[in-house]
C-alpha cells in the first residue's frame, strides 16, 4: 500500500513507502479479506486424511429406517387415540366398567379382528368411490374430446369449401351464403328457444 506524504514543498507529489508498517498492514488486510487465517499445516494434513463416509447403502437403510420409524409412531398414535375415547379417569368408572374392561381385555383379539376387518371394508368402499369418481372424470373428458374432435371435423369441411375458388380466381359464393344462412339460423332458433 502506497502511503503519500507530503515532500518539503508541501504537495503531495513526493511517494514514498514505509517498510514494515506497510507490511503488516498488508497482512491484515489480506487476512480479513480472505475470511481469517487460514488452516494450521497440521490442520489440513489432518482434514485431507480422513475418509469420505459417502455409502448409498448406508444412506439408503437410515432413510428406511426414519421411514419406518414414521410409521410406528403413526401406528402409535392411532392408538392412543383409540384409548383415549375408551379410557375414563378411574374415579368416575363404576365398579360394573371395571368389570366389564376385565371382560374386554379378554375379548380383545376378537375385537381386534373386527377392527381389521370394519377398516378392510372401509378401505373397500372408499376405493370403489374414488374409481367411480375417476370413471365419471375419464368419461367427462372423453366426450369433451368428442366434441371437440366434431367440432374440429365440420370446422375443416366449412373451410374447405370457403376455400374454394372458381377458374376465374374468384371464391365460390355459394358455400359462403350457405354458411351465413346456417349462422342466422342457429341465431334465430337459440334466441327463440331463450324467449
Amino acid at each position: 500500500m502506497k502511503n503519500r506524504k507530503p515532500n518539503e514543498n508541501g504537495n503531495g507529489d513526493g511517494i514514498e513507502m514505509e517498510g514494515p508498517k506497510s507490511m503488516t498492514m498488508k497482512k491484515k488486510k489480506n487476512i480479513n479479506r480472505l475470511g481469517g487465517t487460514g488452516l494450521s499445516l497440521q490442520a489440513f494434513a489432518n482434514a485431507k486424511s480422513t475418509t469420505n463416509h459417502y455409502n448409498p447403502a448406508l444412506i439408503k437403510k437410515k432413510r428406511e429406517f426414519y421411514k419406518n420409524a414414521k410409521h410406528v409412531n403413526k401406528y402409535k398414535k392411532s392408538l392412543k387415540q383409540q384409548n383415549q375415547g375408551n379410557d375414563l379417569p378411574s374415579a368416575i368408572r363404576t365398579p360394573e366398567e371395571v368389570n366389564e374392561d376385565i371382560g374386554s381385555s379378554r375379548s380383545n383379539k376378537k375385537n381386534n379382528k373386527n377392527c381389521s376387518h370394519n377398516l378392510r371394508e372401509l378401505y373397500e368402499k372408499q376405493r370403489e368411490e374414488k374409481e367411480k369418481a375417476r370413471m365419471e372424470r375419464e368419461a367427462i373428458i372423453q366426450a369433451k374430446k368428442e366434441q371437440i374432435e366434431k367440432a374440429e371435423a365440420q370446422r375443416k369441411a366449412g373451410r374447405k369449401e370457403m376455400l374454394k375458388k372458381t377458374r376465374h380466381g374468384q371464391p365460390v359464393m355459394k358455400y359462403r351464403i350457405q354458411h351465413l344462412l346456417q349462422s342466422i339460423q342457429c341465431s334465430s332458433s337459440a334466441s327463440v328457444n331463450e324467449n
